[in-house]
């Protein structure tokens, strides 16, 4: 997805625009809105399988709205550091006949941000903001999100399923310092889950990175999960291994680049899981419409059935950083496969007409890496192929919008755990307004 369509659709927006409060010598006030409204839905239920020749109705259509009003304030000091805030709530609603999965026709407005935090300006190190402190609900994101990107539960009693509008932490405590192309960071983290679900997951971690120009980063994390033992009993106690790497190594070729990315999951006598990814991606600069060409395969482990200990990775608090990561597929990655005892092959074009307009298509071949724990009875390791099409379009610089058409076609896998042989169609509508 292009840069700027992120913010409008996932996160607040990040042009400062006047409040019109008072501000004192020093202080610098910044007020934004956002707006999305989106609809959604099946050609074929996505929870039935239709049948031949009988004359019923097995679409599924939904709609989703939000709102987030924002007020952020930073206050300079003599010495240059900074005292700096934020405020916000987010009010969603989904209906129109609702699918069980994505929830209830509901409502909800509640707090999202609410954090204060210093930044040390020039008075420590010979760089700007080398010190860095949050504390309070805040937003708290790791690489490109494949384990620990989003703090906040949609769907359920909540509303909003897809739109996604809350992503802070019940509670974080982040302590960030940054000397030239090092960050070290040390954080604690709750994640603001639905309250009938709630599994009492919370965290702390490590992680340190260390940037190459403005073309590679590498990253090294350690993170440790609580959770309440009878929800998550694998997850509770468990120590997390995280590296990555960002590159395009080539010097003048940074059309090349390629992420890999590996966490190790340890419990004990519990669990051992292991997640690899690895992305080669190509733009041809000098092409009309200045095409990218992406290639990943991703492996998530399964549970061995002929081991006492868990194999299965779990998830954790993945998130949506572009079209296609780390909800694998706008059908089976956002509906009804996880990033566990899953590999995916996914090969992607993307182009750029207009600067203003971007879009392309993604193909995802979806794989169960231990088929036998993938549903009872299941002996095939393909559970589908899907194709994306997705538009991207930047109204103004207040109004985005998204489109997306997707298929996907269900393989033995499904057909054996699920009984589901039709082919899956979707379609959706999104659109963005930030102030």
């Amino acid at each position: 997805m292009a840069a700027w369509l992120l913010a409008p659709l996932h996160a607040s927006a990040q042009e400062p625009r006047s409040s019109g409060l008072p501000a004192p010598a020093g202080m610098d006030w910044t007020f934004n809105f956002d707006a999305t409204a989106g609809t959604f839905g099946f050609a074929n239920s996505l929870f039935q399988n239709p049948r031949e020749n009988v004359e019923e109705n097995l679409s599924d259509q939904w709609l989703e709205g939000s709102i987030k009003p924002k007020l952020s304030g930073v206050y300079t000091l003599g010495s240059s550091a900074q005292v700096y805030g934020a405020v916000s709530a987010v009010g969603e609603r989904t209906f129109a006949s609702v699918p069980d999965l994505v929830g209830p026709d509901i409502s909800s407005f509640k707090v999202e941000d609410l954090s204060i935090g210093w930044r040390s300006g020039k008075a420590i190190g010979s760089s700007e903001h080398v010190v860095d402190l949050t504390l309070g609900r805040a937003r708290y994101r790791l690489g490109h999100g494949m384990i620990l990107f989003d703090g906040g539960s949609e769907g359920g009693s909540r509303g909003g399923y897809w739109t996604n509008a809350r992503q802070a932490f019940e509670f974080a405590a982040i302590g960030r310092v940054t000397p030239g192309p090092h960050r070290a960071e040390v954080f604690y983290l709750d994640r603001d889950e639905l309250p009938e679900s709630d599994s009492e997951t919370s965290l702390w971690g490590a992680n340190y990175e260390f940037g190459v120009a403005d073309h590679s980063t590498f990253g090294i994390t350690y993170l440790k999960f609580m959770a309440n033992p009878a929800m998550r009993p694998g997850r509770d106690g468990l120590n997390v291994f995280n590296l990555r790497a960002y590159t395009a190594p080539i010097p003048g070729l940074r059309s090349l680049s390629f992420e890999a990315e590996y966490a190790g999951e340890r419990n004990g006598d519990l669990l051992s899981a292991n997640a690899t990814s690895f992305q080669a991606a190509y733009e041809l600069s000098n092409v009309w419409w200045t095409p990218t060409l992406t290639y990943r395969y991703a492996r998530f482990s399964g549970d061995d059935p002929d081991t006492a200990q868990s194999e299965a990775f779990d998830s954790l608090l993945t998130g949506f950083y572009d079209w296609g990561t780390w909800w694998q597929g706008e059908i089976a990655g956002e509906y009804f496969l996880s990033n566990s005892n899953l590999l995916s092959h996914m090969a992607r074009l993307h182009v750029e007409p207009h600067s203003r307009v971007s879009g392309g298509v993604i193909f995802f071949q979806f794989l169960a890496d231990e088929p036998s724990t993938f549903g009872p009875g299941v002996a095939s390791k393909d559970i589908a192929v899907e194709a994306d099409v997705y538009v991207d379009w930047k109204i103004n610089n207040n109004f985005s919008a998204s489109f997306v058409t997707a298929f996907a076609n269900p393989q033995a896998a499904a057909e054996q755990a699920f009984s589901r042989t039709k082919n899956f169609a979707y379609g959706m509508a999104f659109i963005a307004y930030s102030y």
